[in-house]
């Protein structure tokens, strides 16, 4: 099938061994009261693709029974992770870790319960290896629950199974210049995906609303890790109706940033631009 015919929001992409694995929020389920699980498509060539494969089943025992949202899947210590959220009538909504051998085969729940706080209502879990070989998790903790969207981090344990020690904040959504502040004050923070440029700096990719709508920003650390002071760039990644973006390069070493647009659903498409690096920054070509 062709790429503009894949409805799916949050989409995330891991080069593998000459293939291209398409993960995302199914478009037919994303906002509906049941979900029944995640895809994933295949291609060589980022254009013609595989029809969807169903990689994690909800079972009758699963808690969650709607918003399988934002699945991210990284090959890590051999085997292959997945970072998703989801949502139960009767639970907040958090992010957990599954795992896979390969990274279109079944993937079953790892982590124990949902690295995000359970009593958070939380979201778009992303993995970031610090520079002492550390995993954290990025993520946000909701609007609708903090009416000023947080983008939080929490240590991982080394097998991805558990956070370790408390959240903590690196930064509100209302710090930045360009957001849109949404009806009785909210500010929405979504979609953090972590990239570190040639230099060392090291970036944060986000989104929100901005004055065109539904935008890719760019946060940076002022000491190239975590724990730095993040500092929201004016400039935007891409303003105008796309966002949830990501980073991966192609096997011919093109630069690419990947994200859903427009924001409306069922309209939604994987969208690709060419991005060029250079001094720290990133601009689309």
């Amino acid at each position: 099938m062709k790429r503009s015919e894949i409805n799916i929001r949050d989409p995330f992409i891991l080069p593998y061994n000459g293939k291209y694995y398409l993960y995302g929020s199914r478009g037919s389920e994303v906002w509906g009261d049941s979900a029944t699980g995640l895809d994933v498509y295949v291609s060589e060539d980022l254009e013609n693709w595989s029809e969807p494969k169903e990689i994690f089943t909800r079972t009758p025992d699963f808690w969650a029974d709607r918003h399988y949202w934002a699945p991210e899947v990284y090959e890590y210590n051999g085997a292959f992770y997945m970072f998703a959220s989801f949502k139960s009538a009767d639970r907040c909504r958090g992010t957990m870790v599954l795992r896979a051998e390969k990274p279109d085969s079944e993937f079953i729940v790892w982590s124990e319960g949902t690295i995000t706080p359970s009593d958070w209502e939380a979201l778009d879990g992303t993995l970031y290896i610090s520079k002492d070989g550390t995993p954290y998790m990025i993520f946000c903790h909701e609007w609708v629950q903090v009416q000023d969207g947080e983008m939080c981090a929490v240590r991982m344990s080394s097998d991805l199974k558990r956070a370790v020690g408390e959240p903590f904040t690196l930064f509100h959504a209302s710090e930045a210049n360009w957001i849109v502040e949404g009806r009785e004050g909210i500010y929405i923070t979504d979609g953090p995906y972590p990239y570190r440029c040639a230099d060392g700096t090291l970036l944060l990719l986000w989104s929100s609303m901005g004055k065109e709508g539904y935008t890719e920003a760019i946060a940076v650390s002022d000491n190239g890790d975590i724990d730095g002071n993040w500092i929201q760039r004016d400039e935007l990644l891409f303003k105008k109706d796309g966002g949830h973006g990501m980073i991966f390069k192609t096997f011919d070493n093109k630069l690419l940033l990947l994200l859903h647009s427009p924001n409306k659903n069922p309209l939604e498409r994987p969208t690709y631009f060419e991005l060029s690096e250079e001094n720290g920054m990133l601009h689309v070509m």
